[in-house]
């Protein structure tokens, strides 16, 4: 299992361009089994969950040729299965998002519980709510049986604005008859990047961006080619790594339209960037002080569906808090295993205080310290908050089970040594 070894306290400084978007990428592949003609997508990031979906995708019969720097080329003329591999579905979250194009193009699905990380439950209810609304049925063994004699639109009210049900619904519905509206939506970026995707391939989707959207179903999709935007959860990790060890960073096609909350919630921690075209500049040295709520009380940085501060970032700007002076309390509503890599920052020198499984009291700034035998990544976001705590730590931290980090996020470690980090993957067998 691999490993990274970090030598803490060299300040980060250069420029770095960021991959394509994993969690719309993780969309828009499965959403090319909505047409059996060929798709184009660029700006594909290679890491290990993208590889996973591939994979699904080949075995239910798509063809899929990469044609390097990102690009791939997808067609779905013929599908020859409606089963989900379960060895492979229970690598990752996503799986459950070929419930939609599969029930859209064959009318049936056979899906075993979906994996990822292990971060709390993770309902699909909603799911499987919207999918009945659109006209499916559904059995449960000790997997999911889907079939639909027929999609049909349907005025729709989400029980919770989850991204992939959202997605989900969205997919089912552009082959639907009739009209579909989608009424508390998720608007995320890779939601969008969805949106505009199927509209690029015939499909027709108003509202993006909303929380309330409302698709016209077709009789057929058509080929296309679109390129995956820039993800901005590694995008604000970049920013964290920057502060955190007093570098100056250029993060070139940052999609800067997309971080405005993520602005404000580092701005009550002390940190800024400057904006120039599609790049973000963060600056030498900020100057990491909280920023208190009126009359000195303890602010609350929580974790709410966009446009506000995204989940995924949460355990990011947490590290970038105990380098910060003051106090302030993170908040988890959704997941209840998200902070459970706090421990791992107390070994190193944090001060903290995991109040519950959804709060946590950060006091800094705390002087962090190389931990070589007790840091394991226990998820792809806390494998990366621990490695933002190891640049910036005095000594040296030994990271384990870094193919965590590698589901999310693309070269990582050369990434960060092209910006001056001292950091070494250890491959073992």
């Amino acid at each position: 299992m691999d490993r990274f070894i970090i030598q803490g306290g060299a300040p980060l400084n250069g420029e770095v361009t960021v991959s394509g978007n994993k969690n719309a990428a993780l969309k828009l592949l499965p959403a090319c089994l909505l047409t059996d003609e060929p798709v184009i997508l660029h700006n594909v990031p290679n890491i290990a969950d993208i590889h996973t979906m591939v994979s699904l995708l080949k075995e239910l019969g798509a063809e899929l040729n990469d044609l390097g720097d990102g690009s791939w080329r997808i067609q779905a003329k013929d599908i020859r299965s409606h089963i989900i591999d379960p060895s492979l579905a229970s690598q990752i979250r996503a799986s459950i998002v070929l419930a939609g194009p599969l029930l859209a193009r064959m009318g049936r699905l056979e899906l075993a519980p979906p994996g990822g990380d292990v971060i709390g439950r993770r309902r699909v209810d909603t799911h499987v709510l919207a999918l009945k609304a659109l006209g499916v049925k559904l059995e449960m063994t000790d997997r999911f049986l889907f079939s639909t004699d027929g999609l049909r639109g349907a005025d729709i009210l989400l029980d919770e604005a989850s991204v992939t049900a959202t997605e989900n619904t969205i997919m089912a519905a552009v082959l639907a008859k009739g009209t579909t509206i989608i009424r508390n939506a998720a608007s995320e970026p890779h939601v969008q990047d969805l949106c505009h995707f199927l509209n690029i391939l015939g499909a027709q989707v108003e509202g993006i961006g909303s929380n309330v959207l409302t698709i016209t179903g077709v009789d057929r999709l058509h080929g296309g080619e679109f390129r995956v935007g820039a993800d901005y959860i590694e995008v604000g990790s970049f920013i964290g790594a920057a502060a955190v060890t007093g570098g100056r960073v250029r993060i070139k096609q940052a999609a800067p339209q997309h971080l405005p909350m993520i602005a404000q919630v580092y701005n009550r921690l002390g940190v800024h960037w400057e904006v120039e075209g599609e790049d973000i500049i963060v600056p030498q040295y900020q100057p990491l002080k909280v920023i208190a709520d009126l009359g000195g009380q303890i602010p609350e940085i929580k974790a709410q569906p966009w446009p506000a501060f995204p989940s995924d970032l949460l355990s990011i700007v947490l590290v970038v808090a105990t380098q910060a002076e003051g106090t302030v309390l993170f908040h988890e509503w959704m997941y209840e295993n998200r902070f459970f890599f706090v421990d791992k920052l107390v070994y190193m020198g944090a001060r903290a205080v995991l109040c519950d499984p959804h709060r946590c009291l950060i006091q800094g700034p705390s002087k962090l310290r190389g931990e070589k035998d007790r840091i394991t990544s226990p998820d792809i976001r806390a494998g990366m908050s621990l490695l933002l705590a190891a640049l910036c730590a005095e000594g040296t931290t030994v990271i384990r089970n870094v193919v965590q980090i590698d589901r999310g996020y693309e070269r990582v470690d050369e990434k960060l040594r092209a910006l001056g980090a001292n950091l070494e993957r250890v491959i073992e067998e």
